[in-house]
């Protein structure tokens, strides 16, 4: 192979150089990439570069010679027509640049131990033929539903991951909860660190002075009570950290109805129900009460996208119960183009 020059697309806009190499030349390892990088072999715009760097359409790769590439991966299966229907069933928009789906909770959005079928690996049944396989932008964990952003190319994933951690993107939660907040709305500005004690959850509350901290910041609004003991909050994190609201709800005084994982036990001030979860509530689902309701994008081609999903089952069941009415989720508005 000889030297090569290649123009990045429009298509390919901030992604990264590594995986604009992997996307070129699938046989690539990223040891052979960094090495070349380092090396400056690797050039954009005649200037070397870290794998890491992020394109912008127009510039252009000096490729140098490569190592002889391993064999092909054999071609993808066949869509799964079951799968793709499943999926077809969770689309609440889609156009020739990205997905808009309503994920089910209990779906896992990705692979992990213990997890045999996840979100990832549905999005196969969409590949188009010849095409690439949709890509995930951003994640919801496995018991929370609602709205999810895949990207039909690798270039409209990276625009979107920009804006997702560029913080463009308006995020609004429904959650029920066990307890009423007070005061009935403000702000948790409180940072997060991981858990030493696994078995009270991941994330933890960071103390001031703990380096490893990082800043979560959520706005919370109570949108109906059912007497003290239950509430319906609107939850809007400004910040994306792992579980972020599950973790700021409890330090409310007021866990995720359903979570297990962060919903304190009760102590000694409750010692004929010591041992129980307070996130728990007899009569309903143990099932956590967290919904992705309304997301508000920047989309690639511009413009403004806004897409709200309905509540699960089990959160309707739970508000039927409990006299809350949610409003039916609006249809979604297309981005208006200037």
């Amino acid at each position: 192979m000889t030297i090569a020059t290649r123009t990045v697309t429009e298509d390919e806009a901030d992604i990264r150089l590594d995986r604009w190499f992997r996307r070129h030349y699938p046989g690539t390892t990223q040891g052979v990439i960094q090495k070349l990088c380092r090396t400056g072999q690797v050039r954009v715009d005649g200037r070397r570069a870290e794998p890491a760097s992020r394109l912008a359409p127009g510039q252009t790769v000096r490729v140098p010679p490569l190592p002889v590439a391993a064999p092909p991966k054999p071609a993808p299966a066949a869509p799964d027509p079951k799968v793709a229907r499943e999926l077809e069933a969770m689309v609440l928009w889609q156009d020739e640049q990205l997905i808009v789906l309503n994920k089910p909770s209990g779906l896992a959005t990705q692979g992990g131990p213990g997890i045999t079928r996840h979100l990832d690996q549905m999005l196969e049944a969409l590949r188009p033929p010849g095409g690439d396989k949709p890509r995930l932008v951003h994640r919801l964990d496995r018991d929370t539903s609602g709205v999810l952003v895949v990207a039909r190319t690798a270039g409209v994933a990276a625009k979107l991951a920009a804006a997702f951690r560029g913080r463009d993107v308006e995020k609004v939660y429904w959650a029920v909860v066990a307890g009423r907040p007070v005061p009935v709305e403000g702000r948790i500005d409180h940072p997060l660190t991981r858990s030493e004690d696994l078995r009270a959850g991941r994330i933890a509350l960071a103390e001031p002075d703990d380096p490893d901290a990082a800043r979560a910041v959520t706005d919370y609004r109570t949108l109906d009570h059912a007497g003290r003991k239950l509430a319906w909050l609107e939850l809007r994190p400004l910040t994306g950290r792992t579980h972020q609201l599950r973790v700021h709800c409890t330090a409310l005084g007021a866990p995720i109805l359903g979570d297990v994982a962060y919903g304190p036990p009760r102590g000694p001030a409750d010692p004929d129900r010591a041992g129980e979860n307070t996130a728990l509530v007899e009569g309903l689902e143990a099932r956590l009460h967290l919904h992705a309701r309304r997301l508000v994008l920047p989309h690639p081609a511009g413009g403004r996208l806004v897409v709200e999903a309905e509540l699960p089952p089990h959160m309707q069941a739970t508000f039927r119960t409990l006299g809350f009415t949610a409003p039916p989720p609006a249809p979604p508005q297309a981005p208006r183009r200037r």
